[in-house]
């Protein structure tokens, strides 16, 4: 009795280690947009005691989970610009425990322009070198504290995203949705805002 007492325990405990290490990879838009709104008000957005009203959209979701886009406007403070959520799973000790992990990287209207336009210069300048070699060629764009590596499958760019101590992937499709997505909501903030 004893024996089969401690083999359930035994297996009941195996299971639920095996159940931390698998981590949750369910991250969404839904998910971003609400850890975003919550992010702004406490990091980007100037409260000061009174209301203030925004608006935060999510643009792409890349379908790893790891990296979801999303623009943010707010008109009274004059801020709009793009957010990256970067998420994964973090071990958080040896004994299989891991935690959902996530951080947003911020930058301003004219940052992110900057950002998304370096990404699309750098790649066209050295496409004939991905392309001449994609399983071993590869490119780096480094922009303010983001580092971005790009390689080429056989038709399109591939990017692996690293910032504080984030990797994230960004295929080709969702950086493109999310460029245009990101000019269309921009150039609409700009008309309303004359």
């Amino acid at each position: 009795m004893k024996q089969q007492i401690l083999t359930i325990l035994f297996f009941g405990f195996i299971g639920s280690l095996s159940a931390q290490v698998e981590g949750n990879r369910s991250y969404s838009k839904d998910v971003a947009l609400y850890r975003a709104k919550e992010f702004l008000m406490s990091n980007v957005l100037d409260t000061n005691d009174r209301s203030i009203e925004f608006e935060v959209i999510p643009l792409v979701a890349e379908a790893s989970g790891e990296l979801t886009t999303l623009i943010f406007n707010c008109e009274e403070q004059n801020k709009s610009g793009l957010i990256i959520g970067f998420f994964n799973d973090k071990w958080l000790n040896p004994t299989g425990v891991n935690v959902e992990s996530y951080s947003f990287k911020v930058f301003n209207e004219e940052q992110a322009t900057e950002f998304i336009d370096l990404i699309n210069k750098e790649v066209d300048k050295s496409w004939k070198f991905l392309k001449k070699n994609w399983k071993t060629n590869n490119l780096i764009v480094r922009y303010q504290d983001v580092d971005v590596l790009i390689w080429t499958s056989s038709s399109a760019p591939l990017m692996r995203v690293f910032w504080n101590g984030y990797d994230a992937e960004w295929g080709s499709s969702s950086f493109n949705r999310s460029k245009r997505r990101f000019e269309r909501k921009i150039e609409k903030y700009n008309e309303t805002a004359n």
